[in-house]
């Protein structure tokens, strides 16, 4: 009866055009009203006090930090750094489309961010070169996931605010999967670029000397890096205070070596609070329903069911697995989170698995879903900074190969956990 109502009323309040968050807290009050004795004010209470978890202040800040990033056009100076070096390779720089979004991930949480600050330097570029534009929109689209992954992590970060689990540990955890997956995805550009000649056109080999001259211009980089995960993982602040640090040094370098001005820092406070208010509003609805799911025992009512099935916890993670690819289509990466971890998260710690690395295999399937159409944000944000030159569907098809990648890299996950669990395990025993 209760899973019923359940998935009804969400199904019912999403198809009415309300917006997620708002079905989502709609659905936990009607539970808590008609099933727990009119508990509701127990979801306020639940809202009020997670909201004022001075860790959720990271969230803000980080969205910030990218926004600020793109407005100051500091990916310009990093683009043309490492050019030379990639373009030593076969495919060019399309490899350097990958290094750059990498790098960037380092500093800026959001995917799209990274996407879009990448990709307003890297398509006209490699267009007045030649590049294939689908190709080019490809890797970007693919590059961007890396925000998400590569610490520090807008999805990590939630993921351990809803689930209580160590960010410090989360965000060391994505480190080495976020630079498997940069590899898994410049592996195959080289691979193609080798099969087929015309996937990427010759590039002037610049001396090794003189590329590596050129580096001077990922400085700014660098120093945020070192600004935001040097000051968290040396114990010197939360990532809290890691993200106001990153924001104060991205000011700093955006008026001093890039191209940030008063309008910019507007325009990215604008585009901090809009990111925001979406995210919160999901993540307000995604509280109640899970206080409302978790008041009446459901993760464990569906715990026993699956006892009963008789699956095994990796029959039961491909499900879990096929699930994401299914809402990956309907809804954005963060929101799909935050609407299913109030029972992803009991249902596969309760069978065995780690909540760290469940948090970095959450995160690439959350990738993937930013690849997938008709809801794949990466794909949408680059298609509209090629203007219209590329389609979403050419898009989606130049994308799928990286698409492919990130669902290689959730299975080495579970071949090999320890490509996420050997660095918290080392930084905190």
């Amino acid at each position: 009866m209760i899973w019923t109502f359940l998935l009804g009323m969400v199904t019912a309040t999403v198809l009415s055009g309300a917006v997620l968050g708002a079905a989502l807290g709609l659905t936990g009050f009607a539970i808590l009203h008609f099933f727990a004795g009119g508990s509701t004010r127990i979801g306020v209470q639940t809202v009020w006090n997670t909201l004022n978890e001075f860790t959720l202040t990271a969230i803000p800040l980080f969205i910030l930090l990218g926004e600020l990033l793109v407005a100051s056009g500091l990916a310009r100076g990093v683009y043309r750094a490492l050019a030379p070096i990639f373009a030593r390779l076969p495919g060019g720089l399309l490899h350097t489309n990958i290094a750059v979004c990498a790098v960037f991930g380092a500093v800026s949480g959001s995917s799209m961010s990274v996407a879009a600050a990448v990709g307003s330097v890297a398509y006209p570029e490699l267009k007045s070169r030649g590049y294939d534009p689908a190709q080019t929109v490809g890797t970007l689209a693919a590059g961007g996931t890396l925000g998400l992954l590569i610490p520090p992590s807008l999805s990590l970060l939630i993921y351990g605010a809803l689930t209580d689990t160590s960010i410090g540990r989360l965000f060391l955890a994505g480190l080495l999967p976020g630079l498997m997956m940069a590899g898994l995805f410049m592996a195959w550009i080289l691979v193609a670029a080798l099969r087929n000649p015309e996937f990427a056109p010759a590039e002037r080999r610049v001396a090794l000397g003189e590329a590596l001259r050129g580096l001077a211009g990922v400085l700014p980089l660098i120093v945020l890096i070192v600004a935001v995960l040097g000051s968290l993982f040396a114990g010197l602040a939360t990532p809290t205070e890691a993200a106001g640090v990153g924001v104060a040094a991205s000011l700093l370098l955006g008026f001093t070596l890039g191209e940030l001005t008063w309008r910019g820092c507007l325009a990215a406070l604008l585009g901090t609070v809009r990111t925001f208010a979406v995210i919160a509003m999901v993540f307000i609805g995604a509280l109640v329903l899970a206080q409302a799911i978790s008041l009446l025992g459901l993760p464990q009512q569906l715990l026993a069911t699956v006892a009963e099935w008789g699956l095994s916890r990796w029959l039961l993670l491909l499900v879990v697995v096929a699930v994401y690819l299914l809402l990956g289509m309907f809804f954005d990466g963060l929101s799909m989170m935050i609407m299913t971890l109030p029972l992803v998260f009991p249902l596969l710690t309760g069978v065995g698995f780690d909540a760290v690395w469940l948090g970095v295999v959450v995160t690439l399937m959350i990738e993937v879903g930013m690849l997938t159409p008709p809801v794949g944000m990466n794909l949408f944000v680059l298609v509209g900074i090629t203007g219209g030159e590329v389609k979403l569907g050419e898009a989606a098809l130049a994308a799928l190969p990286y698409w492919i990648a990130l669902l290689a890299g959730v299975a080495l996950l579970c071949l090999f956990p320890g490509i996420a669990t050997w660095l918290p395990s080392v930084a905190f025993g």
